[in-house]
């Protein structure tokens, strides 16, 4: 080159870009890796602290704890109603009652004692639809079964060691159950109830 251009002497300029460039990059890759180890740490203290991942925790407790098989409970024993005597008294003024309502209790099966008007304890002072009196024994048996057929009954137990029930119906007296209903009363009473799943 000439003129105003023209390179003299034996040193030539170099061709290089200035320092404060290189700098420059390295700086900002040391402070995107650097924020990348913070976020990853910030990422780690949080699964510490929070317990780790849900989603993977719940599908280990998942896999451990065995599948709950649906069980059922052994069904509640009750007598039948043949093996449960009762006796049937009439607290109400209405004539012929014990002996109507001991009539339909044998058609279910049951067996029919003694058949008669209440005594003085009882005579005209059951308000309800009835008392069921008999032994302590009788409360988790005839008393359960002998229900069956009259909603609303009082349980009472005396000191008498036979296994026989007093039926003293009251004033609220119409009707027994139906067969339907006393059915399907029963069948709720001795209906297996599921076993709770097992927790892991």
């Amino acid at each position: 080159m000439g003129g105003k251009y023209r390179i003299t002497g034996d040193a030539y300029p170099r061709m290089r870009r200035p320092r404060h460039r290189r700098r420059l990059v390295l700086a900002g890759i040391g402070a995107v890796v650097a924020l990348s180890l913070a976020g990853w740490g910030t990422l780690q203290l949080i699964d510490v602290f929070t317990g780790g991942d849900k989603s993977a925790s719940a599908a280990d407790h998942k896999r451990d704890c065995p599948t709950a098989k649906p069980s059922a409970a052994q069904a509640k024993a009750l007598p039948k109603p043949a093996a449960i005597k009762v006796n049937v008294y009439n607290a109400t003024t209405r004539s012929g009652l014990a002996k109507s309502a001991a009539e339909e209790l044998k058609k279910r099966g049951f067996t029919i004692g003694e058949v008669g008007n209440a005594t003085k304890a009882y005579d005209k002072k059951v308000p309800g639809t009835g008392v069921l009196l008999g032994a302590p024994t009788a409360t988790n048996g005839s008393f359960t079964v002998l229900g069956t057929q009259l909603a609303g009954t009082v349980q009472k137990t005396d000191t008498r060691r036979t296994g026989e029930v007093d039926l003293i119906l009251g004033t609220k007296f119409k009707a027994f159950s139906t067969p339907q209903e006393a059915t399907a009363a029963m069948t709720a009473l001795t209906k297996p109830a599921p076993t709770p799943s097992p927790s892991c």
